[in-house]
């Protein structure tokens, strides 16, 4: 799994834990639904740390607690 995909997956499964939509989460954070959307976009290859900063802002949580998962533990390198 890349990073981008990671980073969508744990969105999406805060969003289900909290029974939020993306539209939801774009509202709390102060982005436009179609950040959200786009993010979400699986053609979309890469997502800006400033939007990920401000969606943990809308959920309340740190950049920390967002990464600290094994799935992020587990990434493969980017470098190739």
């Amino acid at each position: 799994m890349v990073v981008k995909q990671a980073v969508v997956d744990r969105f999406l499964e805060i969003c289900r834990q909290r029974h939020i939509t993306p539209n939801e989460l774009a509202n709390l954070s102060g982005v436009t639904p179609s950040t959200v959307y786009s993010m979400i976009d699986r053609s979309r290859k890469d997502i800006s740390i400033v939007t990920i900063k401000k969606l943990c802002d809308g959920l309340g949580m740190t950049l920390g607690e967002f990464f600290s998962t094994p799935e992020f533990d587990r990434l493969e390198q980017e470098i190739r």
